[in-house]
């Protein structure tokens, strides 16, 4: 019985190891069969197996290809049987992926990020009215808690408005606005409301009596 004793480090090496030692035998096994028809049916049995490790996707059709394009990846690409997908060759797998186009916004005031200017560009494209002043105070509020983050310190209603001024291209100017926007110590109190860590269950012995 010792000698009989197996090691990992004396198996072979799983290719994907997920999905353990046994599916790794299975597909061994079926590679080694001669029969196309009985590769064929191992096949299906194996994906059925495949697919029980994951029961809710296990009817999803892209999700069958994907099973189908791991059962030849652990195969080493070595298991000739029918597919109901085409067969990955081992160049796809190696081949290495399209690069992603990222945009490259390099804005003068990163505090603001580019939901802002994309906001402000919506509300350059709104009419005048009520609903496009109510947008434009809310951006500005949004701007000036940005701007706190930044800075942690104060900041006048002035400073955002020349920096709105700027990133609307000119369109939107609220200098001599009658509405002030929020105050900055409540916007700061607010940030530290919703920041301020959890000590619920921490501590809760502290004081008592022990006997």
């Amino acid at each position: 019985m010792v000698e009989n004793l197996e090691y990992n480090t004396e198996r072979p090496h799983l290719i994907i190891p997920e999905y353990g030692r046994h599916i790794q035998k299975m597909v061994d096994h079926a590679i080694s069969m001669e029969d196309k028809e009985a590769r064929n049916k191992c096949a299906k049995s194996i994906i059925a197996v495949m697919g029980n490790l994951n029961p809710h996707l296990r009817d999803v059709p892209d999700f069958q290809h994907k099973l189908w394009d791991q059962l030849f990846i652990i195969s080493d690409f070595k298991l000739d049987v029918d597919s109901p997908y085409p067969k990955p060759s081992r160049e796809e797998l190696a081949e290495r992926p399209e690069p992603l186009n990222y945009p490259q916004n390099h804005p003068k005031y990163r505090f603001y990020g580019n939901n802002i200017k994309r906001m402000i560009d919506v509300a350059n494209g709104w009419e005048d009215g009520d609903l496009k002043d109510a947008l434009v105070m809310t951006i500005a509020n949004h701007m000036k808690k940005c701007f706190l983050n930044w800075n942690k310190d104060t900041v006048e209603d002035s400073v955002i408005f020349e920096h709105l001024v700027e990133l609307s291209d000119g369109k939107i100017n609220l200098h001599g606005s009658e509405e002030d926007l929020s105050d900055s110590l409540q916007l700061l109190k607010n940030k530290k409301r919703f920041n301020k860590p959890s000590n619920k269950g921490k501590n809760k012995n502290r004081g008592r009596k022990r006997f």
